[in-house]
């Protein structure tokens, strides 16, 4: 009896084995399919790696620094990543153009969030990261887009992110305009608290790269 049940333990833990084994290549498989979709918007928008590469580790250093789980963090990398993914759907003409955009042509450009939940919320497996993709052009005061969240109904995640996207944003070259100064991006995200961002978001987000 003794040898049976020791029997039955060898087989359950054989089986949790395998079925961690084949949890692990999913992610992997996963994590690898989002890295083909953001080489494919590469191929498209040239300037859009390293900025996304930059604001990743960005992201995950402040979210940790506000106490998200380990597994949290692995959900909002994901959406990082994927935070732009609904500019595969922007034509061109649109996407590409160098001078500013008419406001028809906004029309169009602000359906990316949009479309990136539209193409990612049927994957179960990437819903816990939507809310970078879908929330972060939101702003505190109501203002933005897609769904004009206020406030705390704005998702925490896309609230982090939304602050390190336009840091980075305001300190890179773009077609239409020279980078930023440190000390002007500073200035203009301290002025966009309350408005664009959520206020203790902006304070916890400078003091962060003060200390930095």
């Amino acid at each position: 009896m003794e040898l049976l049940a020791r029997l039955h333990t060898i087989l359950r833990l054989n089986r949790y084995r395998r079925i961690a084994e084949k949890q692990s290549e999913l992610l992997i498989a996963y994590d690898k399919t989002i890295e083909s979709w953001l080489s494919a918007l590469d191929r498209r928008d040239k300037g859009t790696e390293d900025h996304t590469n930059r604001v990743t580790q960005m992201t995950l250093k402040f979210a940790q620094a506000a106490g998200f789980r380990d597994e949290e963090l692995a959900d909002i990398r994901r959406g990082t990543l994927l935070h732009d993914m609904g500019k595969l759907g922007i034509p061109d003409s649109i996407l590409l153009k160098e001078d500013k955009l008419t406001e028809e042509e906004w029309q169009v450009m602000r359906l990316h969030p949009v479309y990136a939940y539209q193409w990612l919320s049927s994957i179960e497996f990437l819903l816990p990261a939507l809310d970078i993709p879908y929330c972060h052009h939101e702003r505190w005061d109501g203002s933005g887009y897609p769904r004009g969240l206020i406030g705390a109904e704005i998702p925490l995640a896309a609230r982090l992110f939304a602050v390190v996207d336009v840091w980075d944003a305001l300190l890179s070259d773009r077609p239409y305009r020279k980078a930023w100064s440190g000390k002007d991006a500073i200035k203009y995200i301290e002025d966009q608290a309350g408005k664009h961002f959520d206020p203790q978001v902006v304070h916890e987000y400078l003091k962060m790269i003060i200390e930095y």
